[in-house]
């Protein structure tokens, strides 16, 4: 049986054979990746455009399934049906080219799917804008359209793998090597990265890594670069909450530091920082951090005395004293 067989099939049951074509598509002309970690599983999707909240239009993620780039003319029931169809067992090419070949508008889109093995399918329609190409390797895949310079997915790919370190970093370098080609004819002016998990959890809120989206700016990337460091920073901080949760302050006191080595202009980061000095005793570095944070705010030194009930601040009487009077 043809894979739009299959796929007419399973929308019919699903029910997501209505609205399947789409009357009114955004203009979503840009540059994405989607990308596979070989060595964690995780799966990104990331992506640039001249147009307003990119993000909300082109990226799709499901855990332990997939991520989904689909742009041009956008259609954007490529995103959950693709994901759906993935989900069902379908590899990534059969589930594309089924939507693909019931879509009267197929020859507008550039799609790009891949799963959670790293298998990729990637489609240019013959009248997406020029230029506009894309280029596959091994757990990824790049795509672009209605670029000045047909060098971008070469460009893209190259900068992927050869890229080290953190998923996130790898994508936004890919990234950064299409604007660096000059990206899009029209310039810049969103970007979005999604981040999910290679396989499910179960739990919805742990198999979403990453989430960030720039909705408009002049300078999408750069700014998309500080929220994926900021983010870094969080999730020291979220980690070091759950060390005072659990009563390990020694654990806390070193992911509020890795979060504030991040961010040291950042007065929470600093802050929780210092209180957990004070937790493991160490006064003499603790106070000088203290006050200082209490000349800039004196709002953290209220706070401060209300950690004591709730326990997240264990300090003798004098010494709470001590730090209040600072």
């Amino acid at each position: 049986m043809k894979s739009f067989q299959i796929v007419l099939i399973f929308l019919f049951s699903q029910g997501l054979m209505a609205q399947f074509y789409i009357k009114s598509e955004p203009f979503v002309h840009t540059y994405s990746i989607v990308a596979r970690d070989s060595l964690t599983g995780d799966m990104a999707v990331a992506v640039q455009s001249h147009w307003f909240s990119v993000g909300s239009v082109v990226t799709y993620g499901r855990a332990g399934v997939g991520v989904v780039a689909t742009q041009s003319l956008v259609n954007p029931s490529y995103g959950p049906k693709g994901l759906a169809l993935m989900e069902q067992g379908l590899t990534p090419e059969q589930a594309l080219n089924g939507l693909l070949e019931n879509d009267p508008g197929a020859m507008f889109r550039q799609v790009a799917f891949l799963n959670h093995k790293g298998v990729v399918a990637t489609h240019t329609g013959s009248q997406c804008i020029d230029e506009a190409g894309h280029k596959q390797g091994r757990n990824f895949s790049v795509q672009a359209n209605m670029m000045l310079n047909n060098t971008v997915w070469d460009a893209m790919a190259q900068a992927f793998q050869t890229t080290r370190g953190h998923l996130s970093y790898r994508v936004l370098a890919a990234l950064k090597a299409a604007e660096n080609e000059k990206g899009d004819i029209r310039g810049k002016q969103s970007a979005a990265i999604l981040i999910v998990k290679g396989e499910a959890t179960g739990n919805i809120w742990e198999d979403v890594l990453m989430d960030l989206r720039v909705e408009d700016h002049e300078d999408p990337l750069h700014e998309l670069e500080r929220l994926i460091k900021m983010h870094d920073a969080y999730n020291y901080m979220n980690k070091g909450d759950l060390a005072m949760e659990e009563g390990n302050s020694d654990k806390a006191e070193n992911l509020y530091l890795q979060a504030q080595k991040l961010f040291p202009d950042n007065l929470e980061m600093t802050y929780w920082y210092a209180i957990n000095l004070l937790n493991n005793k160490d006064y003499s570095k603790a106070f000088p951090i203290l006050k200082s944070i209490f000349n800039q705010d004196k709002n953290w030194k209220t706070l401060t005395g209300r950690l004591v009930k709730s326990k997240l601040l264990s300090i003798p009487k004098e010494r709470l004293e001590e730090v209040m009077a600072l």
